[in-house]
């Protein structure tokens, strides 16, 4: 999931409660589906996203493989071959169907939609059984440069939320050039390695309990246990997302990707990695160097806080605000929680495209 350390510093509590208290009307601040179309300085309207219902899609229209860098990718693919691209990335411990109501709305309004399986996750798989299975936070951005480069993709729009998000900062901070706008749920979630290692407001370490889990041996079994871990992870949806009365079908979809046999192995290594009990691979250390400066995103960024999010900092997104040095927006979205753009597609949708006319 996100950022510890930024959570930490901005405030004491870390209760979906507490959040929820701050959360501000739809009308000023949030995207809601089907809402008006924007209209940016001196513009032209942008396209109405149509209002959807959570959960309407239950598939994707088509999924692909593509060799790329160290990965053999699965993605879904939606819309013309010709649109502007816009790339979705899922977060811990969700997968592509995280995106299954809000590729359809964007395809349809003409946009080329990529979902990639992140390493570790549902079809995606390593090419060699020798690259090592580890998960820094370059590493994953690197696995989706090299989609683009494999799909012959020059430049896209990059949308997240958990570990997507963490992966659309860095390559909108290290590969601008790559990047035409940014949405990234929780603000900026770039990790700080070396703000890791030293302790945030007890709220906010218990709400990390399953980071400190995955450094255990119990938590190594429970993870390495297909049946375990998938029940862990349904778990944690009831936690973050507090008012998503998801069904058993819907989670079991996306369970599914939790049977890939590197999931424990990258799930493991990217937890301990963050707060420094495993050492990273060398081949990455030159951009962890880069991200531990805390570089900024100049790209056009749009960024929502779901107010229900127990790792959301409570406010208007000022403790992260001065890392975005482009066109910019904030918005706060009420009554929703972690898993954003699967609880509210057409918000989600709405913001990618008000992000692309910033």
């Amino acid at each position: 999931m996100i950022k510890r350390r930024t959570f930490g510093k901005a405030v004491g509590l870390g209760t979906g409660a507490a959040a929820a208290s701050l959360s501000v009307p739809q009308s000023s601040a949030s995207a809601a589906p089907g809402a008006a179309a924007s209209r940016p300085p001196g513009g032209t309207p942008a396209p109405a996203v149509p209002g959807i219902s959570p959960g309407t899609h239950t598939g994707f229209r088509t999924l692909k493989q593509v060799k790329a860098g160290v990965l053999d990718i699965g993605y879904a693919e939606d819309g013309p071959a010709h649109g502007p691209v816009v790339i979705l990335l899922h977060g811990w411990p969700y997968d592509i169907h995280s995106y299954v109501d809000v590729a359809p709305l964007l395809a349809d309004l003409g946009y080329r939609v990529i979902v990639p399986y992140l390493r570790g996750h549902g079809s995606t798989r390593f090419l060699s059984r020798h690259t090592p299975r580890t998960a820094e936070q370059s590493a994953i951005a690197l696995d989706i440069l090299a989609l683009m480069d494999a799909l012959k993709i020059e430049k896209a729009a990059l949308a997240g939320f958990d570990w997507g998000s963490r992966t659309a900062d860095i390559i909108a901070a290290l590969w601008p050039e790559r990047v035409t706008s940014l949405v990234s749920t929780t603000g900026y979630v770039i990790t700080d390695l070396k703000a890791q290692s030293t302790p945030a407001a007890p709220a906010v370490e218990h709400n990390w309990w399953y980071q400190w889990y995955f450094a255990t041996e119990r938590g190594k079994q429970a993870m390495e246990n297909v049946d375990e871990r998938i029940a862990l992870c349904r778990y944690v949806w009831t936690l973050v997302s507090p008012t998503w009365d998801f069904d058993d079908a819907t989670f079991q979809r996306t369970a599914q990707a939790f049977r890939n046999p590197d999931y424990a192995a990258i799930v493991l290594y990217n937890y301990r990695w963050r707060i420094g009990l495993v050492e990273g691979d060398r081949r990455y250390e030159r951009y962890e160097k880069q991200l531990a400066a805390q570089p900024p995103i100049h790209v056009p960024a749009i960024t929502l806080d779901p107010a229900l999010d127990p790792f959301t900092p409570p406010g208007d997104g000022s403790a992260y605000r001065g890392h975005f040095t482009g066109p910019y927006e904030h918005r706060t979205i009420a009554d929703v929680g972690h898993n954003l753009p699967q609880e509210a597609p057409g918000t989600f949708a709405r913001a990618v495209v008000d992000a692309a006319r910033l």
